[in-house]
């Protein structure tokens, strides 16, 4: 993995006074900063390019949130979902894998960070205290990798201890990197997850610009189960390929040699699923990839998918390997139907309360673990 740095940082005029802003322009004190009065414009401008991803990636954009940060899960009738909070602190990835959904999902095309984060933290805390019968699962991984940037912005060090004084919440940082530097001597009382989206070495080699490799992510997942932190995995997303059956039971493998089975939290799979707009822009982005060609058919929530008795084998052959390790490590699927549950894994949680119960109870075991 190759250090950020980013070509110019563009402050907008609001966001200057936040020591977020101020601490990154010191550890950027040689990357040019221009203060952006209007920061609509130039990513306008971004979105211009021949290569409005690519260019967005070059430079960071700070700016004050003016919505919510603590949100739902974006999620579909038609399918069972984890039932998630996401902390929403930011927008975009220094890594540049091939099929991320992020490339025609978001308007914003530049990595931009939200520097207001004292306001995430005040309104998370209200919403916990707000409803303390309830248990809430929170993430920052939906819109951006949790760590990418935290050898930086160091928010882990100000989130963690945060979540650990909660008694009714975890935090989960997910992430395709090694950057754990800033979790070692954390107080975190088992409140904070860490966890890794994995997948075949064909894959991660072939399709994850920039990412650690799957050694070495299960490496760092190996330091953070030694400093008391519960870790998860996640299979997602799963993408078909010449011999993927042995290609993700290798990575399985890895996993439960190097991790105790009691230290993991849960493990989820999903099969590589976008919508029809992301195609044109892998094709002209990365036109050696052959990952948008499969044998795909829009979903009922509009994206494309595997043809169902393509994800269901996947599936049960992920849920085979894991099966062979541990019989109790919780195992989920995300955004499937409860017909595809049943037939990859003989049972299903029914909906979404459900599989919300579910992970709820797993999380709550990994914490009195700790």
């Amino acid at each position: 993995m190759n250090p950020f740095r980013p070509k110019t940082i563009f402050v907008e005029s609001a966001a200057s006074r936040y020591a977020l802003t101020e601490s990154l322009l010191r550890n950027f004190k040689d990357v040019p900063h221009l203060e952006t009065p209007h920061p609509k414009e130039l990513i306008a401008c971004i979105r211009k390019k021949d290569d409005p991803v690519g260019a967005g990636k070059e430079h960071l954009l700070l700016l004050t949130h003016k919505g919510k940060f603590l949100k739902r899960c974006p999620a579909t009738k038609n399918y069972i979902c984890c039932g998630y909070r996401i902390l929403h602190l930011g927008l975009g990835c220094t890594l540049d894998c091939s099929y991320c959904i992020l490339q025609s999902y978001l308007n914003n095309p530049l990595l931009t960070l939200f520097v207001n984060f004292n306001d995430a933290l005040r309104e998370t805390k209200a919403t916990l205290e707000r409803s303390p019968q309830r248990f809430f699962r929170v993430g920052t991984g939906e819109f951006m990798d949790s760590l990418a940037l935290d050898p930086y912005t160091k928010l882990s060090t100000a989130l963690v201890p945060f979540f650990a004084k909660t008694k009714n919440s975890i935090l989960e940082l997910k992430t395709k990197t090694t950057n754990i530097q800033n979790l070692k001597d954390l107080k975190h009382n088992g409140r904070t997850f860490v966890s890794w989206s994995l997948n075949s070495h064909a894959i991660q080699a072939g399709e994850e610009r920039g990412a650690a490799g799957i050694k070495a992510r299960i490496e760092a997942a190996r330091k953070c189960v030694g400093w008391g932190y519960p870790v998860g995995f996640h299979f997602d997303p799963i993408i078909l390929h010449k011999n993927y059956e042995l290609e993700y039971s290798r990575t399985i493998d890895r996993i439960f040699e190097r991790i105790p089975p009691s230290r993991i939290a849960w493990i989820s799979m999903g099969c590589f699923r976008f919508m029809p707009g992301l195609k044109p822009v892998i094709r002209n982005r990365f036109p050696e990839t052959k990952i948008p060609y499969g044998e795909f058919i829009r979903g009922l929530d509009g994206k494309m998918r595997y043809f169902k008795p393509l994800r269901i084998e996947a599936y049960k052959t992920l849920y085979g390997g894991i099966r062979k390790h541990s019989d109790r490590v919780t195992v989920y699927l995300c955004m499937e139907s409860d017909e595809v549950w049943e037939k990859s894994f003989g049972w299903s949680p029914k909906n979404t309360r459900g599989l919300s119960r579910l992970l709820d109870q797993a999380a709550s075991r990994a914490v009195a673990s700790c």
